[in-house]
C-alpha cells in the first residue's frame, strides 16, 4: 500500500491545485489528512483513513516516477477518481470523522 506523508500530500496539493481532476483530488486527501491529525494521533498513526485513501493516493502519484509528478497528467480520468472516493466516503460513514470531500 501506498502511504503519502503529510509533506508529500501538501507537495501534490501544490503541484496539482489547477488539475481538473487531481485539484480536487488532492484537496480532498488534504482535507482527510487534516481531519485526521484533529481527531486522532496523526495522520502518520492511524491507518483505518490512510487505508481509505489507498486509491485515492494511488492515483496521485502512480508509480511516483518522474512523469507522474509533472505535467497535465492526461492518464486521470473523472470515472478513476469517482471510484477512488468510494472507500472514503464508506470510512467517513463509518468513522463519522468531518472532512469535505470536493466533487469534480
Amino acid at each position: 500500500m501506498r502511504f503519502m506523508n503529510e509533506h508529500e500530500v501538501e507537495d501534490a496539493a501544490y503541484r496539482f491545485e489547477d488539475h481538473e481532476i487531481l485539484g480536487p483530488a488532492t484537496r480532498t486527501l488534504q482535507n482527510l489528512v487534516d481531519a485526521t491529525n484533529r481527531n486522532s494521533d496523526g495522520w502518520a498513526y492511524w491507518p483505518k483513513p490512510c487505508r481509505a485513501a489507498a486509491k485515492l493516493q494511488e492515483l496521485i502519484t502512480r508509480d511516483g516516477t518522474h512523469q507522474y509528478h509533472s505535467g497535465g497528467r492526461p492518464d486521470v480520468t473523472v470515472a478513476e477518481y469517482k471510484r477512488a472516493l468510494v472507500p472514503l466516503k464508506a470510512f467517513r460513514t463509518r468513522s463519522g470523522l468531518p472532512f469535505e470531500i470536493v466533487e469534480v
